[in-house]
């Protein structure tokens, strides 16, 4: 097998924000998990994550501060496979874990792996442990294709794949003005730092479908209108005084762009509601969020807010502070702002695309967004045929919102199963 020729590259336009948001007690990291129906080998595994990253290096990096900007180099240390830890998700060290952005697990049947958001988006991370899983099948003797989100591992990386999108796409001349206020947000009994609480439902992908085209709306808009209902009327009960409820839902931009980059790619859109406007049904909630969706949710409108966030990056007054300032100006930002507009955050991967022969050797997916630092409803969703799994990360100790949505889907008709690392 060839190894890849590259020993550095530039990070994209949305991975530029997260190491300077990266704090003691915070980073932007997420989890793609994937249950097998038979243990993990964790020997088998390493080997198979050797053989992964040589075909995927834009994972195979460690993150270096040059004086006006982080870049990435390729990594020359050896990668580990660790235990599985109940806190999930946590901090990242750019000089912990032989400097890798990344942290695979294995615990029983399950391999998993965290990544920090400045190397890749949920699509990307989903590539690399379909690819990675794909891999270790093979080395315990199954006959896996490539296909779909699993890539050939003896292939050569392409540059598509390891595109900067945004620069690449970026061409609307229409500026767009976001303008967010504060919003309403369900807050509770802080748990430990670097803790977090996870609930995650198992459901039918046919069941959530019927009833959310029964009401003439996506899964997305579906799960985000409930989202949405469960924070208003919170709110109803908690103040007199009322602010908005918003929901961001992070949009997969390959479905309107030609381009298979497996590092970051992704828009954040924000539906809100105002309850000082008036009393709100369901019914009416879910047309608010499914109108306001689809009215931004189109290749125009994301591709000039994609441009309006480039020239950010590319203002030549800006553009030369040193490393130090932008860090600082980052941090600063994400402190006074951060999750101040977003109530709660539903982020859906979709259906995973796999090869037949390797879905007969697993369980589920699993999709964990990793907690918030003032939003205790961030849920991530993930499909595999009919298992649909959407998962909670709390960063609170309460459990009202988590059991208010899954209640309120078994009252609808589907089915749920549990599961949490709550003891």
């Amino acid at each position: 097998m060839k190894k890849n020729n590259f020993e550095w590259f530039k990070l994209d336009n949305a991975a530029k924000i997260f190491p300077g948001q990266n704090s003691k007690t915070w980073s932007n990291v997420f989890r793609i998990g994937v249950e097998l129906k038979e243990r993990v080998d964790p020997l088998l595994l390493k080997k198979a994550l050797c053989r992964t990253l040589q075909r995927m290096p834009c994972f195979n990096v460690r993150i270096k501060a040059g004086f006006f900007w982080y870049y990435f180099e390729k990594n020359p240390n050896d990668p580990l496979v660790l235990e599985d830890i109940k806190n999930i998700c946590y901090r990242v060290k750019f000089k912990e874990n032989g400097g890798y952005l990344f942290r695979v697990f294995y615990h029983g049947n399950r391999i998993s792996a965290d990544v920090f958001h400045a190397i890749s988006d949920g699509y990307g991370n989903t590539v690399f442990v379909s690819t990675l899983v794909a891999e270790y099948l093979r080395l315990k003797g199954y006959d896996i294709p490539a296909g779909g989100m699993v890539l050939d591992t003896g292939a050569q990386p392409t540059e598509d794949e390891m595109l900067d999108a945004y620069t690449r796409f970026a061409s609307s001349k229409a500026p767009y003005n976001r303008r967010d206020k504060a919003v309403y947000h369900a807050v509770g009994t802080k748990t430990g730092r670097h803790m977090c609480n996870y609930t995650v439902g198992i459901m039918s992908f046919e069941q959530v479908h019927a009833v959310s085209k029964g009401y003439g709306v996506t899964i997305t808009e579906f799960f985000a209108a409930i989202l949405m209902d469960i924070h208003y009327r919170k709110q109803l009960e908690e103040r007199k005084k009322q602010r908005e409820v918003s929901v961001q839902i992070p949009v997969n931009l390959r479905k309107f762009f030609p381009t298979n980059t497996l590092r970051n790619f992704v828009l954040c859109l924000r539906v809100k509601m105002n309850p000082n406007m008036g009393e709100y049904t369901f019914e009416e909630i879910l047309k608010l969020v499914s109108l306001q969706l689809r009215l931004v949710n189109d290749e125009k409108t994301v591709n000039s807010m994609m441009t309006q966030n480039l020239k950010i990056e590319q203002n030549p007054f800006a553009k030369f502070f040193p490393l130090f300032v932008k860090n600082l100006s980052v941090a600063l930002t994400f402190l006074l702002t951060g999750e101040q507009t977003t109530s709660a955050l539903l982020s859906n991967i979709g259906a995973v695309d796999i090869p037949d022969e390797m879905k007969e050797h697993i369980e589920k997916y699993f999709f964990f967004t990793g907690p918030g630092k003032l939003n205790g409803a961030r849920c991530g969703v993930i499909t595999l045929g009919d298992k649909l799994a959407f998962t909670f990360s709390n960063c609170y100790d309460e459990t009202d919102i988590e059991r208010e949505f899954f209640t309120r889907l078994v009252k609808m008709g589907v089915h749920v199963k549990i599961e949490s690392n709550r003891s």
